[in-house]
């Protein structure tokens, strides 16, 4: 028996495969054990190593970091979405003059290196007389890159929903903007939901990258922290680690925003179906009262 891209397995291949499991978790479960006894060795985890974080001074630098983080993800997310809602529907556009332009974009844009982009506004720009704050130049590179990945999410997502959903709104009259605007576009954003707040998640993490270009956001935060270890004792690694939990965390309510908005979702679709049928059945009964009524 055979799949399309591979053989299945026999009996044989499948406990040579557990096997192999079986020895790669050890293995990383070793690696794991090894790495948190030196920790517990060298006293990573005990309360000396953290009581930096008692500083006045440095939990107010935190929370500006966490601000300017969490600053750069709302402005670059918002940009991103609607930098990807109109060029997927440049892209489905039925004029070639419309269309090309936009996939010439989005796939520059998708094929640039993040970091290279942010070099290129905060560093190369200023020769031209073009300068950009390091928020600025973060936020526009979050916005190029996500925002072209998000388009073919969005163009992926309204292609696959079914013809009749279009043909029905032209049926009525809509005109190509109103199909996509009113008809199309929702429910490709419903559809492609958890993707992308996957997208989302990565545009979080990618503000880390704005250290490079001195952004002061939470990574450059634990560097300049962790880099006073030999004036004031604070190790770098245990900055890391606060700073990596702060990550964890945050990422954490992004999956359980697009959780709780996916199962809202199927709620709704399910009070939907339930009135709908409910509906079908008064005009039954009163279709069934009204034969009734003629027959006597």
């Amino acid at each position: 028996m055979s799949m399309v891209l591979f053989d299945v397995p026999g009996p044989k291949a499948r406990v040579r495969h557990k096997i192999l499991a079986v020895a790669g978790i050890a293995v990383a479960l070793a690696a794991v054990a090894y790495v948190v006894m030196r920790f517990i060795a060298t006293e990573q985890f005990t309360a000396r190593r953290l009581d930096w974080i008692n500083y006045k001074q440095i939990q107010l630098s935190l929370l500006e970091a966490i601000g300017n983080t969490l600053s750069a993800f709302a402005i670059g997310a918002v940009l991103a979405l609607v930098f990807g809602a109109l060029f997927a529907a440049a892209r489905l556009s039925d004029h070639a003059w419309v269309r090309t332009p936009a996939a010439v974009i989005v796939e520059i844009f998708r094929a640039i290196p993040l970091v290279i982009m942010m070099f290129f506004f905060y560093y190369g720009l200023p020769s031209t007389g073009i300068k950009m704050s390091a928020f600025t130049a973060v936020v526009v590179s979050l916005m190029l890159y996500n925002g072209s990945v998000l388009a073919e999410i969005f163009r992926a997502g309204i292609n696959s929903l079914p013809k009749g959903q279009s043909e029905a709104a032209y049926a009525l009259g809509m005109r190509k903007t109103q199909v996509m605007t009113f008809v199309l576009l929702p429910q490709a954003l419903r559809a492609m939901l958890p993707t992308i707040i996957s997208q989302l998640v990565v545009l979080l993490k990618d503000t880390a990258l704005g250290f490079l270009i001195t952004f002061e956001e939470l990574l450059r935060w634990g560097t300049l922290i962790g880099g006073d270890a030999v004036n004031f004792g604070r190790p770098m690694i245990s900055v890391m680690i606060v700073v990596a939990l702060i990550y964890i965390g945050m990422c954490l309510l992004l999956t359980w925003l697009a959780t709780y908005l996916e199962k809202r979702n199927r709620r709704n679709k399910k009070v939907i179906k339930t009135d709908n049928d409910d509906a079908g059945q008064v005009q039954l009964g009163n279709a069934s009262a009204a034969v009734g009524g003629v027959t006597v």
